[in-house]
């Protein structure tokens, strides 16, 4: 593994909670390792989508990350000395280059892993190895455990929190209180498969899993811990990750299910199971239901009810790490499935109907939808 170098500060400012800010220079390694690590080139072949140096590839996640941090005047400028690319960071703390360290040692684990699989053939041509680059790597709220990230997530928009999944569960955590500039700090994405694939793929990923065990485990130990020790609350998104955690932590989750499980001896990290956030829009697709719209919606209002129980779950003990997680989902469950339901039911006519919000109010008002609302409190496995 590469050592950091000698970090060089000069007190600039304070940041958050006092924090003093520094200027921190961290090697990121060389040529060979920072083009794998960093996926690069994320959208080449003859012609490029980004016409992007490896520098500016990298300084493109790391200005992600520092924004996500919190830290809006921080600079990053990488650059390459003899053999050997550097990072110099501006308007951040002066540990900052710890967590960046240890997502890239970790993101070694994932390309042995990948070098394995493709050695036994089972690697497919239209895969890229992608580590979860521009995450929050200090000031983070909760983690997210999620399948894969998607290819356009890479190949198009070289935001690892710009897909369907994310911007949608970022929605429902804006439903639960959280400005949205702030959603980024609660979606700190941990994939069992750090491959970016087309949607399709889900079933194949199945058989890579064991491959990236070592980093799976690392990455998980690592993110949920925050900067000042404490354990952060972690959601287990969609049947494939709940089935991971029950292999790997005995722990078995249902959807809204709450467990404990302890990443590092003495850790105690509160998970909550929940539907993958796609899974509503072939949930609620009447194709499924033999073109039977109200067998649709009710379906998917039902999911809607426990989607936005899990995020509001999230949110509150992401906001509050003193919050009891128990009596959080509790409180959660009550005010979306019973109290709020009919919130709820607009909620889905508008965001997965794409209704006006007069519309969706007026649907949820007429008689049609009684016997969706009813559902919305009867128990769902979920998917």
């Amino acid at each position: 593994m590469h050592k950091i170098a000698p970090i060089a500060l000069s007190l600039v400012a304070f940041g958050l909670a006092g924090q003093v800010l520094a200027d921190a220079r961290v090697e990121l390694g060389d040529q060979a390792r920072v083009t794998r690590l960093f996926a690069y080139p994320n959208n080449c072949n003859v012609i490029c989508f980004r016409n992007w140096t490896l520098e500016q590839t990298v300084e493109h996640y790391l200005n992600q990350s520092v924004q996500r941090d919190g830290y809006p005047a921080a600079k990053v400028t990488v650059h390459r000395d003899n053999d050997k690319y550097y990072a110099d960071i501006s308007g951040v703390p002066s540990e900052y280059q710890k967590p960046l360290s240890a997502l890239l040692d970790t993101g070694e684990l994932a390309y042995n892993g990948a070098q394995k699989l493709n050695g036994e053939g089972k690697w497919s041509y239209d895969w890229y190895l992608f580590l979860p680059l521009g995450m929050a790597l200090e000031n983070r709220r909760s983690i997210e455990l999620l399948h894969f990230p998607p290819d356009y997530s890479l190949t198009q928009a070289q935001d690892y929190l710009r897909s369907n999944t994310t911007d949608r569960w970022a929605s429902l955590l804006t439903f639960n209180g959280i400005p949205a500039e702030q959603t980024p700090a609660y979606q700190t994405i941990v994939d069992i498969a750090p491959i970016a694939a087309p949607a399709s793929a889900g079933s194949t990923l199945e058989g890579t899993y064991g491959y990236f065990q070592d980093y799976q485990v690392r990455m998980v130990k690592e993110v949920t811990v925050a900067a000042n020790g404490d354990s952060l609350p972690m959601v287990a998104f969609g049947s494939p990750v709940r089935s991971w955690i029950k292999q790997q932590y005995g722990v078995d989750l249902k959807v809204l299910g709450l467990g404990t499980i302890s990443p590092s001896e003495g850790q105690k990290v509160p998970v909550l199971g929940s539907n993958h956030p796609s899974a509503i829009w072939y949930t609620a697709d009447p194709a499924s239901y033999g073109g039977d719209v109200e067998k649709a919606d009710a379906a998917g209002l039902k999911m809607m009810g426990q989607d936005l129980s899990a995020a509001c779950w999230q949110a509150g003990v992401g906001s509050n790490p003193k919050a009891d997680p128990q009596l959080t989902l509790n409180a959660c469950t009550q005010k979306w499935q019973v109290t709020a339901k009919k919130q709820t039911c607009e909620l889905f006519y508008r965001t997965i109907r794409n209704l006006t919000p007069e519309q969706a109010s007026a649907k949820c008002n007429t008689g049609t939808v009684t016997r969706s609302l009813r559902e919305l409190q009867k128990p769902a496995e979920g998917i």
